[in-house]
């Protein structure tokens, strides 16, 4: 009787490896798996995806695109304007620029600011002060018999968000401006306060004073 050739042997299969889903974090620095969005109109708005580079390189151009950006990539992108006041750009410094790392290291140089002073998550604490800034109404004008009245309006979760980041990004720069601070502090600063629902936060102040136009036009 002759025996099967060690070739012709069957192999024991070996068993597929199971790999852990990996937990990518912020700059490879910071954990965003436990960052929590309490706000319910801005949880649809504000994306948290993990990933450990946040460039997206103008991908998502389509009608509600920017939902899909990470927050931290956008408020990158609103640091890089900072001196812009509606369609007008009043201040203009070497601090902000189009450069995408200049305006990062900026943002990262914050964070690391916050977490010495809250001992807390830099970006929970972000994610806190964009809830404190961000408007649930404000005023348009409305034209009715060739004159125009003052019309308060709920604002949408989109355009909350994005208010929020512009005006945190306008308190750190008037921290900054003409003052010893520096652009990272200023922005700490300002995140900070907003995050605590100080009224030395412009975001905060904003915030109150749109809702109050809001209320007095209803």
């Amino acid at each position: 009787m002759e025996q099967a050739s060690p070739a012709s042997a069957e192999k024991p299969k070996q068993k597929g490896k199971v790999f852990a889903p990996y937990n990518f974090k912020i700059f490879d620095v910071y954990d965003i798996s436990k960052v929590e969005v309490t706000d319910p109109g801005l949880k649809s708005v504000i994306n948290l995806n993990e990933k450990l580079v946040l460039k997206t390189h103008g991908r998502h151009t389509e009608k509600y695109g920017r939902t899909k950006i990470n927050v931290i990539e956008r408020m990158i992108g609103y640091i890089g304007v900072p001196g812009h006041r509606g369609k007008k750009h009043k201040i203009r410094t070497n601090w902000a620029s189009g450069k995408y790392a200049k305006n990062a290291a900026t943002l990262m140089k914050a964070f690391k600011i916050i977490e010495a002073k809250t001992k807390q998550n830099p970006i929970q604490v972000l994610i806190k002060a964009i809830e404190n800034s961000a408007p649930d109404d404000e005023v348009t004008t409305i034209e009715y018999g060739g004159a125009r009245y003052p019309q308060a309006i709920d604002v949408s979760p989109l355009r909350r968000l994005n208010l929020a980041l512009r005006n945190i990004v306008h308190g750190s720069y008037d921290k900054a401006f003409g003052k010893r601070a520096s652009i990272a502090e200023g922005l700490a600063a300002e995140i900070i306060s907003a995050s605590q629902g100080n009224n030395e936060s412009v975001g905060v102040t904003k915030k109150n004073e749109s809702e109050k136009q809001a209320d007095s036009a209803r």
